[in-house]
């Protein structure tokens, strides 16, 4: 990070991604709202961007494998200067670059993702050439808690466990829901934590919305003795930010309209009754 980045205000973020859903009538928003803490804290002390540039040979990488939430990413892509307000505007419409999943098109999205499970192993192999290249570049990936239903993932975690991928964090985003329901319905998923302990990695479980415990939590991975791979677990809330959309699972798919979209504004500018 340089003094010139932006402080990544997660108020500001979450107006952001309520203006391009608004603008685009598009879906994803209780699951964009859920990482707005985690990005703000990786792109304001952690991502390594030299000259401000996404595709600098020495960036570090940061894979946004549960590629629905993208929204969340384009609003720090905005404070960053990567991407221009008519952008923002026009999501969605006829012509637009920003797609509703992360594309890799894009300078600053590292992998076309959506397709759920194999953005984690794509991040996976970035972290396995930069230690082949002997760089001291950091792969992030952030993951759905659903997501990890896939097969790839575990895959994955083994492939990074036996290389010793030091290099290699991934963030789950543990809110609780998937498309079809809750997590606890569709598959039970236990102790994320333990799994990934299971699997090699050093992994800790934190509140993910406490933005000074994430950035402490991931200092303390990266600066840890360990040649494990890292897992930070991160409890959640789909929705976070808007009463009527916390825990709501209806807004993984529901668009906003004129009243719906003021009051989402209204409860993040902190001017809700």
């Amino acid at each position: 990070m340089t003094a010139s980045h932006p402080a990544f205000h997660c108020n500001k973020l979450r107006t952001t991604v309520l203006d391009m859903a608004y603008a685009g009538s598009t879906v994803h928003i209780g699951c964009a709202f859920s990482i707005i803490e985690l990005l703000a804290v990786l792109y304001r002390s952690h991502l390594r961007y030299p000259n401000n540039d996404p595709k600098d040979i020495g960036r570090d990488y940061l894979v946004l494998s549960k590629g629905h939430g993208v929204m969340a990413q384009y609003a720090c892509m905005r404070e960053l200067g990567w991407l221009k307000d008519d952008a923002f505007s026009g999501y969605f419409a006829n012509g637009s670059e920003l797609k509703g999943l992360s594309d890799s098109r894009i300078p600053g999205l590292e992998a076309t993702t959506g397709s759920l499970g194999h953005g984690f192993s794509v991040a996976v192999g970035m972290a396995m050439g930069a230690k082949l290249r002997g760089t001291d570049q950091k792969t992030f990936t952030i993951v759905g808690d659903g997501e990890i239903n896939e097969g790839p993932i575990w895959e994955g975690a083994l492939f990074a466990a036996h290389h010793e991928l030091k290099n290699f964090m991934v963030i789950v985003d543990e809110n609780g829901f998937q498309a079809m329901g809750s997590t606890q319905d569709v598959l039970r998923l236990g102790s994320i934590q333990a799994k990934f302990e299971s699997f090699g990695f050093e992994a800790i479980t934190i509140d993910g919305h406490d933005e000074s415990l994430i950035d402490d939590t991931i200092k303390a991975l990266w600066t840890s003795p360990s040649t494990k791979p890292k897992a930070l677990i991160a409890k959640t809330v789909k929705g976070k930010g808007v009463p009527f959309m916390e825990h709501n699972n209806m807004w993984h798919y529901t668009r906003l309209n004129a009243e719906t979209y003021a009051q989402a504004l209204s409860a993040v500018s902190g001017d809700a009754p």
